[in-house]
């Protein structure tokens, strides 16, 4: 029976954050405009809420360290982040909105790092698979998009904040009904040095950079991928069609793909990850035929979902348990948030002057990420 509870009960973990996830992603910026805020206000609330969880993510990994496990300190995170999402319902003005959003933001940050790291140590204690449990968290997400659509087709934007005050609640509840894990010593290095130790763990800041170059590289997608396929003439409906393709590749990956995860280790997933992305992106560059655009967004699944199961599984091996949930968010934080963000800003500038040829540039990144990887695989193995 625990066999079973335990993936089951952090599957429903994943699936309750990942539909906030799915909701917020599209209709958050329609949100904050229905509450009055003008778009330089909303781009700036934005901006804002990403800031705060750079610094907020690694700083409840810590917490969670310091009190010897993710489970509490993840149910009043998203409980909180409920409260602070409530407030969007009444809050007008520019000021009451950031307010509500960034406590949202703050409260938010260490939810799915947290997570990763509560999955990935009890998967090893337990021997499920790690990557069919997070699975759950991606077809969370895409059924959280289309429902979330409906609903606000059909009852207006605001509709949309409910929803996100549910999967909040539910993530909260879900964290409270995780099995017990065995206690580690709360971590003893206070301040700053406890902050960093796991800079000081050979291999992790070769994670930090190869997850910076891969996962980065998605930046320019993420943000253009839609308006350059607009650009090109693609409909709506096609170009859906193609972001829902991407993921139900990482679907897969994670739901089948243990066996390939266990023969190519996190070095080889890394260079698969690499080596796709220069594939991915250098013919996203030259092409916008649909006939190749659908094989094309496969890669998704090894462009994001090899290079995330290859950091799960470095984390998994090199990270002392006591400094698993600072490890994980601050992965979290510098080798995906901060480099994604920077990448993101960068991009609009690629994009005025390249068009779709910006993915060139992502495709570089990626080849940089080969010696990256080759680094890791040589620090892991000292």
């Amino acid at each position: 029976m625990r066999a079973v509870n335990q993936p089951l009960r952090h599957a429903v973990l994943f699936a309750a954050q990942f539909f906030v996830v799915g909701v917020t992603l599209p209709f958050l910026p329609a949100v904050l405009a229905a509450r009055g805020l003008t778009p330089t206000e909303v781009a700036a609330a934005l901006a804002t809420g990403s800031a705060l969880r750079l610094v907020a993510g690694p700083l409840g990994g810590r917490l969670a360290d310091a009190l010897g496990g993710p489970r509490g300190l993840l149910a009043a995170g998203a409980a909180v982040a409920a409260l602070a999402a409530s407030g969007l319902l009444v809050a007008s003005g520019f000021l009451l909105v950031l307010l509500s959003y960034a406590a949202m933001s703050i409260a938010m940050a260490p939810i799915v790092p947290l997570t990763d790291a509560a999955a990935v140590a009890a998967s090893r204690r337990e021997g499920f698979d790690y990557g069919r449990v997070r699975s759950a968290g991606s077809v969370s997400f895409i059924l959280a998009a289309l429902l979330a659509g409906q609903v606000v087709g059909a009852f207006g934007t605001q509709a949309a904040t409910p929803m996100i005050v549910a999967g909040l609640l539910a993530t909260s509840l879900a964290a409270l009904a995780l099995p017990a894990a065995p206690r580690h010593p709360a971590a003893r290095r206070g301040g700053l040095a406890g902050f960093l130790a796991p800079l000081r763990i050979r291999g992790f800041p070769w994670l930090l950079l190869v997850s910076a170059l891969v996962q980065g590289s998605h930046a320019f997608y993420y943000a253009f991928g839609t308006l350059h396929w607009r650009a090109a003439g693609l409909g709506d409906g096609l170009i859906g069609a193609l972001w829902a393709t991407g993921v139900i590749a990482e679907i897969a990956l994670f739901f089948w793909g243990r066996g390939v995860a266990t023969r190519l280790g996190p070095v080889g997933l890394s260079l698969v990850a690499a080596g796709a992305g220069v594939i991915r992106w250098g013919a996203l560059a030259l092409t916008t035929d649909p006939l190749l655009l659908f094989p094309l967004q496969v890669l998704h699944g090894a462009t994001f979902g090899a290079q995330h199961l290859a950091a799960m599984m470095v984390l998994g091996r090199i990270v002392p348990p006591a400094q698993a949930a600072t490890a994980q968010t601050l992965h979290a934080a510098l080798g995906v948030g901060f480099a994604t963000g920077a990448l993101t800003f960068a991009s609009g500038p690629l994009y005025a002057s390249f068009g779709g040829g910006g993915y060139l540039a992502m495709a570089l990144l990626c080849a940089l990420a080969v010696p990256a990887s080759l680094a890791l695989g040589a620090a892991l193995t000292r």
